[in-house]
């Protein structure tokens, strides 16, 4: 069986403010820094095989700091990088609300278009890594997107937030990917 934990970065500036990331490559700011040192010492005792990171800069620093406790490989996937939120990136979230009501947001990357690139990169990661335990530093859009097409409507999403460094866990068995659990935070809270 093929366990995936997948990982949402750390929280940025842009996070903070709430404007819309996407693929611009914004870093962690400190509270990012913490959550990601919070990760890696909650993980600390646990036994993972590899550390699979988007390339953009929150992901690999919050891998970066997560494999200073884990001491793993860390590869880069650009399957795994944010979706592309087109004109509407750095948008604060009221902004994008009265412009923008519907979501419909010009030159973005398609939900349908996110979730194939995203389940091709699963696909990759577990012919790469077969009954293996794998954790994948992402982005909300993307792990959002792929818990919502894993689960098959059986857990609702729809007005989920994920929390910045939370943990979400999905396993490969009989020969279908399961949603095991989503938004685990309690690790950054003390």
């Amino acid at each position: 069986m093929t366990a995936i934990c997948l990982i949402r970065h750390g929280e940025t500036d842009w996070n903070a403010l709430g404007k819309l990331q996407g693929r611009t490559d914004i870093p962690l700011n400190e509270t990012g820094r913490r959550q990601a040192k919070k990760t890696g010492e909650y993980l600390k005792n646990t036994s993972w095989d590899v550390i699979i990171s988007s390339p953009l800069k929150r992901a690999r620093e919050t891998a970066d700091i997560i494999n200073q406790y884990l001491g793993l490989d860390i590869v880069e996937m650009d399957d795994f990088i944010e979706r592309n939120y087109g004109d509407t990136e750095g948008m604060p979230f009221e902004e994008r609300m009265k412009l923008y009501p519907d979501k419909n947001y010009p030159n973005q990357e398609s939900k349908e278009a996110l979730t194939e690139r995203l389940m091709a990169g699963i696909q990759k990661v577990s012919g790469q890594y077969p009954n293996r335990k794998v954790l994948i530093v992402a982005h909300g859009a993307a792990i959002h997107a792929l818990l919502s097409r894993i689960s098959n409507g059986d857990v609702n999403l729809d007005n989920t937030k994920l929390v910045n460094a939370c943990l979400s866990n999905i396993r490969f068995q009989e020969n279908k990917w399961h949603v095991q659990d989503y938004n685990l935070s309690e690790h950054l809270f003390d």
